[in-house]
């Protein structure tokens, strides 16, 4: 048996964030959706997203489909594996797994044709559709990966150099860290391999840092927080989640906040997280073309990968911005900024593919990664399906 993580209409309703991958590739608490998946089914899932996306085929034969959407947990896998052939699972109206009796290859064809015999499941499930799903659970979805990661392992020990609050902490192998405040009384604190916690840090869990991230000197850390791998962070972060290989080094506010890959967050940027008469704050939403409610009186700045902002950028609350975007200048920006605009306050210009595609490259250079042909053809295919956002060009 196969296993098959598919997108459903989610997809959409979490760009900016997914442009560039599928959900199931989305950081939550210590790792993506699909990594959470490969360890309880004990072998890698493949993915079904958008064609765009895609990189890898099934195989013919039986396979399971589960709905990449969808954090695992023990109780929903046993479900899963009961199924009959043309047998699934719904929940809410969501549907969650399918067996069907054929393979199927394309995304809106398992949707729609797959002719399964749906099953309602009772049991709670955390789901993760709306970008502000990632960091209003990310506090659960960390502390439930943390006994995951952790049950039966020992941790490596920190220098007598820290002060340790609470017993609610796990090192891996190669962690350096000194004079640093560690609170993890209020939640678990993970430091992943090779983590580096300059001098003077302090911390509040829950707290997941990724392989080899690093928090510069005097940085203050409020959780739940997650700092995706190979990232620099500095300044005060309050219940952020930064996807990987995205640098915030300096200080400045960032608070309640996803962060996507190869961000780069300027000197002394500031968001705002709260509106000045504590209303609901409204987010823009690819889905339904307009401002929505996000039933969150907290909510930052949403970036997609590749994007960046100069020093002293100020942030509306709920202020979304697309992929390999380049804001800089005095002044409020706009609350919806689309993926290749390159300005600020006083207007947008285009942010040529070419040039963008040059930085990217330099920029994962620096960390011995390539800009192949895949991303650049996903980065290609989001220039010109994002041209209707960018009004200045008609």
């Amino acid at each position: 048996m196969q296993y098959c993580l598919f997108d459903d209409y989610s997809w959409e309703q979490l760009l900016p964030l997914t442009f560039t991958r599928s959900v199931a590739d989305l950081r939550i608490g210590i790792d993506s959706i699909a990594e959470k998946w490969q360890r309880i089914l004990v072998e890698k899932p493949y993915i079904l997203s958008q064609d765009y996306l895609q990189y890898s085929r099934l195989e013919e034969g039986p396979c399971t489909y589960i709905n990449s959407s969808i954090i695992p947990n023990d109780e929903l896998l046993a479900d899963i594996k009961k199924l009959k052939s043309g047998e699934g699972l719904n929940y809410n109206s969501k549907l969650i797994a399918l067996k069907p009796s054929k393979t199927f290859f394309n995304l809106n064809e398992l949707i729609e044709n797959n002719s399964c015999q749906l099953i309602s499941y009772n049991s709670p499930l955390i789901t993760i559709e709306r970008p502000w799903d990632i960091f209003t659970k990310n506090g659960l979805v960390l502390k439930q990966d943390f006994i995951n990661y952790t049950n039966g392992r020992n941790s490596a020990k920190l220098s007598n150099t820290n002060t340790i609050i609470g017993d609610n902490i796990f090192v891996e192998k190669g962690v350096t860290a000194e004079a640093c405040i560690i609170n993890c009384s209020e939640g678990p604190v993970y430091l992943g391999k090779g983590a580096n916690l300059m001098e003077g840090s302090i911390i509040r869990g829950p707290l997941s840092m990724g392989e080899s991230s690093t928090l510069k000197l005097g940085t203050k850390i409020y959780g739940p927080t997650t700092i995706g791998p190979h990232s620099k962070v500095g300044g005060e972060l309050n219940n952020v989640v930064i996807q990987g290989f995205s640098n915030k080094a300096h200080d400045g506010f960032l608070g309640n906040s996803v962060i996507g890959a190869w961000c780069n967050i300027g000197a002394d940027t500031n968001t705002s997280n709260l509106k000045n008469n504590y209303a609901e704050v409204r987010l823009w939403s690819y889905t339904e073309k307009r401002f929505i409610k996000t039933g969150e009186q907290f909510c930052g700045l949403i970036m997609g990968d590749h994007s960046k902002c100069g020093i002293n950028t100020m942030f509306n609350t709920g202020t979304v911005i697309g992929v390999s975007a380049n804001i800089f200048g005095e002044g409020f920006p706009r609350n919806i900024i689309p993926s290749f605009a390159w300005g600020g306050k006083n207007g947008f210009m285009t942010y040529k593919y070419d040039k963008a595609m040059e930085v990217a490259e330099i920029v994962m250079g620096r960390r011995g990664i390539e800009l192949d042909k895949r991303e650049r053809s996903i980065l290609k295919h989001i220039f010109d399906t994002s041209a209707e956002y960018r009004t200045w060009e008609k």
